[in-house]
C-alpha cells in the first residue's frame, strides 16, 4: 500500500473498509473496570500472494530491543544465543545482536544452534563458547570465569571441536541432505566466525556480513 504515511485516517479507513467491532461486556452486566477496552476490532483481511520460496524473507527477533539512549543493565535472551558480555555482566550495546546473529546463522543452515540448549548453564555455555569463539576469553572476564567454575564445582576443558569442525560435522553428518558444498560450509564458517568474537568490538558489522561476496555467488 503506497504512500500510507500521507493518508488521512478517513482515507485509510475508506480503503480498508469500515472495521468490524465487538463491544466488550461483563457477564454480570456490571460496568467495565478501568483500563478495559470498550470494544475489540476484528483483524482486516487483505489479498495474499504466492511467493517464490527462494525469495522469501526471514525475520528474526531476538527480543528485548532497546534504544542506544536507554541501554539496560542486562538482557534475558535465551542462553543459546546470549552474548558473552551479558553473561559476564559487562557493558552491553547493539553488538549483542551480532553474536546472536552468528548463532542464528549456524542454526538456519544446520538446523540446530552451535551451543547446547538442553540443561545448559552459564558455566557450561561459556565452556562451549571458548571452543567456538574466534578469540580468547578477555582478561577482564577471567576472574569471573574462575568464580563461575569454582561455584559449579566443574572444570570445563576446551577439548571439543572448534566452530568449523562442529559446523561441518553437524551439516554433513546430519539427517538432512546437504545442499551446500564443503567449500560453501567453509565460507559460512568464516562468516559466522567473524561474528562469534568474545570481544564485541572485534565482531563484524551487519553491513560487513551482508557485503560478503558469498551471499551473492
Amino acid at each position: 500500500m503506497p504512500y500510507i504515511d500521507d493518508l488521512t485516517e478517513e482515507k485509510f479507513t475508506e480503503m480498508l473498509g469500515n472495521p468490524e467491532i465487538g463491544y466488550v461486556q461483563r457477564r454480570d452486566g456490571k460496568g467495565l473496570e478501568p483500563g478495559m477496552p470498550g470494544y475489540i476490532v476484528k483483524p482486516t483481511s487483505y489479498r495474499t500472494y504466492s511467493w517464490n520460496l527462494a525469495q522469501a524473507v526471514k525475520i528474526i527477533d531476538f527480543g528485548e530491543s532497546f534504544l542506544r539512549t536507554t541501554i539496560p543493565e542486562t538482557l534475558h535472551t535465551p542462553l543459546s544465543i546470549r552474548a558473552p558480555e551479558v553473561i559476564f555482566q559487562d557493558r552491553i550495546d547493539y553488538r549483542v545482536d551480532l553474536w546472536s546473529m552468528g548463532c542464528m546463522l549456524f542454526e538456519l543452515f544446520v538446523g540446530q544452534p552451535p551451543f547446547d540448549t538442553c540443561l545448559i548453564t552459564p558455566t557450561i555455555l561459556v565452556g562451549q563458547m571458548r571452543e567456538m569463539a574466534t578469540d580468547d576469553l578477555p582478561e577482564r572476564w577471567q576472574e569471573i570465569w574462575d568464580t563461575m567454575k569454582a561455584g559449579d564445582g566443574i572444570t570445563p576443558e576446551s577439548t571439543g571441536p572448534n566452530l568449523q569442525e562442529w559446523l561441518e560435522e553437524v551439516y554433513f553428518d546430519g539427517p538432512l541432505s546437504p545442499d551446500l558444498t564443503r567449500e560453501d560450509i567453509v565460507r559460512l564458517g568464516q562468516i559466522i566466525g567473524r561474528l562469534l568474537h568474545f570481544e564485541p568490538s572485534a565482531r563484524a558489522s551487519a553491513k560487513q556480513v551482508l557485503d560478503d561476496p558469498w551471499f551473492n555467488e
